[in-house]
């Protein structure tokens, strides 16, 4: 069997393993059965994954190789921008594995206790880390956690719903989450007090903005507020303020 060979046969069987695993659940599905859907044997499934959790643990690795590359990206990035980044960077990878996503979250946690499960907590505790920020406390920290789950438990449990759709509401709800007023994702503000930035955000967006190495539209990015916000706390910035 050539290595061409080898590659195309060790495709089909994770194309078939998933869509069974999908199917019927990793539990119940067996080797043989994957090996009947492509009329091969059970031996040659074996060939090429010792075991039922090696087929698992091959199917998590695109979706793990891309949380890994979000966090390297969002680690270059200053805080403030980092989290918002993670956030959508997170929403996105959910949705480009939406497919596998539920299998593969809950069967990995019950089966794989392994390296790859290791890669995905430490993973999830990394994401929270820079989610928080530093030197969160308590409540930072639990609206971490709770911003990560908002982002990627609506993928599992709302299939049905359209992943433009889905993604805008996820994005808005952990907006909501984590900053006091933040703005609808249609651009329409709620009643009352407008969106408004924190004294240390406010303090942070002063020194992006005196630095030159953000304009207005990316500090309003990194904060999740309006353009115009942004422009009002730093017109209200006296001239000879420390910031």
């Amino acid at each position: 069997m050539t290595g061409e060979e080898t590659d195309g046969t060790r495709s089909r069987i994770l194309r078939a393993a998933l869509d069974l695993f999908t199917e019927h659940g990793y539990q119940h599905t067996s080797l043989r059965q994957i090996a009947e859907r492509l009329r091969l044997t059970k031996a040659a499934i074996l060939y090429h994954f010792p075991s039922k959790a090696h087929l698992l643990t091959a199917l998590s690795e695109p979706f793990l190789r891309d949380l890994e590359a979000l966090l390297a990206k969002a680690d270059a990035l200053p805080a403030e921008q980092a989290r918002w980044a993670l956030l959508e960077d997170w929403v996105d990878t959910m949705l480009a594995h939406r497919e596998p996503l539920g299998m593969l979250f809950h069967d990995l946690a019950l089966v794989d206790r392994g390296s790859t499960y290791h890669r995905l907590m430490r993973v999830a505790m990394r994401a929270n880390e820079i989610v928080a920020g530093p030197g969160a406390g308590r409540r930072e920290r639990v609206r971490a956690v709770q911003a990560i789950a908002m982002c990627s438990d609506p993928v599992v449990f709302l299939m049905e719903v359209p992943a433009p759709v889905l993604r805008d509401d996820m994005l808005e709800g952990v907006r909501r989450l984590l900053l006091d007023d933040p703005p609808r994702a249609t651009g329409r503000r709620r009643p009352g007090r407008p969106p408004a930035l924190s004294p240390e955000q406010v303090r942070t967006a002063r020194r992006m903005h005196l630095a030159g190495t953000h304009s207005a539209d990316e500090i309003a990015a990194s904060f999740g507020v309006s353009r115009a916000t942004v422009y009002r706390h730093l017109d209200q910035s006296p001239n000879n303020e420390t910031v």
